[in-house]
């Protein structure tokens, strides 16, 4: 499938206090009525009050909205941003009993994971296991939980769509860990999978749950933004060596969702594409790399432009067929078709959607997915071009 419609510190247990702070880029704003209606209470008291909190430190930086590096070096993540978007940052709790047609489990460990398990699941439709989808959360790599609520209702909904056993990954975050820490969880989160598959990982009932309902042999790695660079990197580390070391988990695909690839240089795209808010700027977009990218790095490094002269010729990259989503109004959509494009140049198998009119994750903007209907229609595409490339791989 090429659907182109252009004509352009580990954590003892999984925290549900997740710093209030958004990776959500989603450039389509909720209608007036639900913004109004997602706003809390004393959002300005909130305000002041965190800023408070920083005890008279003194900030040295700051990424507007979303974090503030204070002068002992710690930083603060509270959301001093738009207050409408506040409620897509609330952690969801876990929940044994179904709703919607799923559990939702967490598995505290080396890494932190949470699991959707579809219903079907348990109904065990004729015996089958579901495949694995293991998702890895955006947020420029400095911020973002995958408790929140931006993620849990795409994904809740991706598990049962498909159906699938969506397992999501606690990421670190940078400045305080930068890359290749979040590269080296995602493949620590394989590794953790394999080992409860084998009945290695102890785990308790979530895990005894997520064993008898997946089927290692086919793990499928999204990621949204950030997330979509670890897709690429972590299988890619996943593809070298013997197959056997892995056995019996195999990566079976990849699907980067509007993927942070970009250049030093400003893309045409970067250049002309006025961002639609707050959520997702060009400053964002640069500050986040500066603090994520290893020290004097700049964003022609491997980890942010693998298709660049600095990166390991894509030929020799072992990676799993790829299904690529690039959104028409993303600032940064030029170089994620360039990256693409070098991927077929290279003869990797590679599908592309463009989500037509939409901006940077809009399929994290619950309200947005729910009452625009333009918002929801390309979801639902999104969806089901998902689910289509699971079923061929």
């Amino acid at each position: 499938m090429q659907t182109c419609h252009l004509h352009r510190d580990s954590v003892a247990s999984f925290s549900h206090n997740a710093p209030a702070h958004s990776a959500c880029p989603s450039v389509h704003a909720a209608p007036p009525a639900a913004a109004a209606a997602m706003a809390p209470p004393d959002v300005e008291q909130q305000q002041q009050q965190a800023r408070a909190a920083a005890g008279g430190r003194k900030v040295v930086d700051e990424v507007s909205g979303w974090l503030r590096v204070l002068d002992d070096g710690s930083v603060d993540r509270t959301w001093t941003g738009p207050p409408e978007a506040l409620p897509l940052m609330q952690p969801v709790a876990p929940y044994a009993e179904p709703r919607d047609g799923h559990t939702l489990h967490d598995l505290p460990g080396e890494p932190n994971l949470r699991v959707y398990l579809p219903e079907v699941a348990a109904g065990g439709e004729g015996g089958a296991r579901l495949p694995v989808i293991l998702q890895l959360h955006g947020g420029g790599f400095c911020i973002s939980h995958p408790s929140w609520l931006m993620y849990h209702h795409f994904y809740a909904r991706l598990a049962c769509a498909v159906p699938a056993v969506v397992v999501a990954v606690e990421l670190p975050l940078a400045p305080e860990q930068r890359l290749p820490a979040h590269i080296d969880t995602g493949v620590a989160a394989l590794r953790r999978l394999r080992s409860i598959a084998l009945s290695e990982d102890g785990g308790g009932p979530a895990a005894a749950l997520l064993r008898g309902a997946a089927d290692v042999s086919r793990v499928f790695l999204i990621g949204d933004s950030s997330g979509g660079n670890l897709v690429h990197l972590v299988a890619a580390q996943a593809g070298q060596g013997d197959a056997s070391q892995w056995a019996p988990l195999r990566v079976a695909g990849g699907i980067p969702i509007h993927p942070g690839f970009v250049r030093a240089a400003r893309s045409r795209s970067e250049l002309e594409t006025k961002a639609a808010s707050v959520f997702f700027t060009l400053d964002m977009l640069d500050k986040f790399l500066a603090y994520a990218l290893p020290e004097g790095a700049t964003k022609d490094h491997p980890f942010t432009c693998p298709m660049g002269p600095l990166a390991p010729p894509l030929a020799s990259v072992p990676l799993p067929p790829m299904l690529v989503s690039v959104a028409e109004d993303d600032l940064i959509r030029d170089t994620n078709l360039e990256y693409c494009d070098a991927l077929r140049a290279a003869g990797k198998e590679v599908e592309v959607l463009v989500n037509r009119g939409m901006s940077h994750s809009f399929y994290l903007n619950k309200y947005a997915v729910d009452m625009d209907p333009a918002t929801g229609e390309r979801a639902r595409e999104l969806i089901d071009a998902i689910k289509s490339f699971i079923s061929r791989h």
